[in-house]
């Protein structure tokens, strides 16, 4: 039985850990063969070596999606090594900047929005340029619950991801006709092994983000990785300029 994106070429960035791992190794599983982008090589490496131990097909490359120059090298490397650009998950992220405004960094800013927006940005404009050329391709970008609706505790990277969940949907138009679909998954809760940088009561956190959640649990990466799966697919052919919540009904309450 062929999997749902066999023969296909996928990007995942920041596919070395996390939502990102769990999708590139569900890509892989679905016939895809993967290109992992992220800028700490021994992680992805790793998952490198998981996807070939499971008969799958991916490369490596080393990836910061703030630089211009690199996220272009990523897409030509692609092109250079499987003739083409199916399909992309843009989910590299930085979780910075967390307290009240006036307490937060100028370095805090610029660092979240040169990764979660421009990043986001930086990758549709070359990958968009790539499937342009053959009339085709699906991306799906990795935003938020906070790109839906106000965090008290986030306000720089709620703002970072509302403006990719803004990008999406207008991008989405731009190329509604030409056979590019964009959408956005926008998860809630999700369990990792730190729930953010620099988190110092995890375990707090999580009970914070259960009684939140009207499912009373979290999400694992393994459930937001189907959700990309799903968009990347055939079975998603009609769906485009989606800001899908991956939440457990967060956003609903």
């Amino acid at each position: 039985m062929q999997g749902l994106l066999e023969g296909r070429v996928a990007i995942i960035t920041g596919g070395n850990s996390g939502i990102g791992r769990a999708t590139a190794l569900r890509f892989a599983e679905e016939g895809a063969r993967v290109v992992i982008a992220a800028r700490r090589e021994a992680q992805g490496q790793d998952v490198l070596g998981e996807i070939k131990r499971a008969g799958g097909e991916a490369i490596f490359v080393r990836t910061d999606v703030s630089r211009p120059t690199e996220v272009e090298a990523m897409v030509a490397r692609t092109v250079e090594a499987y003739g083409r650009l199916d399909c992309a998950f843009n989910n590299a992220g930085v979780a910075l900047g967390h307290g009240l405004i006036h307490e937060t960094t100028v370095e805090d800013w610029d660092r979240t929005v040169d990764v979660n927006l421009k990043g986001v940005w930086l990758c549709m404009k070359y990958e968009i340029a790539q499937m342009v050329t053959q009339s085709g391709g699906a991306i799906v970008n990795n935003s938020s619950t906070a790109g839906l609706v106000g965090y008290e505790d986030g306000a720089i990277y709620t703002a970072s991801k509302y403006g990719v969940t803004g990008l999406t949907t207008s991008v989405a138009l731009q190329y509604a006709t030409k056979g590019i679909r964009v959408n956005a998954v926008c998860p809630g809760w999700i369990r990792l092994p730190v729930t953010r940088e620099g988190d110092a009561e995890p375990e707090e956190r999580e009970s914070q983000a259960v009684r939140e959640t009207p499912m009373r649990r979290m999400a694992s990466v393994e459930e937001v990785a189907e959700a990309v799966v799903w968009l990347c697919s055939d079975k998603a052919s009609f769906v485009t300029g989606v800001a899908m919540p991956v939440d457990g009904g967060l956003v609903a309450r």
